[in-house]
């Protein structure tokens, strides 16, 4: 999958990135469509929460991680808290 200028491919994050990101694309692709929306996610947020206990802003963290998926061509945005997989 091509990266977005400037930004790394997912393997070559570091160890605590990669995993909050592979996190998040596993909730994005456990949701079961190709659309879906902030709320949506919001609503897996415990179990984020559950893999990440140190992070106390898991919907911050969130929002981080769906711009980086966007970044790396994983997710689009579609405006008003919708975004689609690719």
């Amino acid at each position: 999958m091509d990266t977005a200028a400037g930004q790394p491919p997912l393997e070559k994050l570091g160890h605590e990135a990669r995993g909050w990101t592979l996190d998040v694309l596993n909730v994005l692709r456990s949701l079961g469509r190709k659309e879906f929306t902030l709320a949506e996610v919001y609503a897996r947020g415990e179990e984020l929460q559950r893999l990440h206990p140190q992070n106390r802003y898991v919907e911050a963290k969130i929002r981080q991680q769906l711009q980086r998926l966007r970044d790396l061509g994983f997710v689009e945005f579609l405006g008003r808290g919708a975004y689609r997989l690719r």
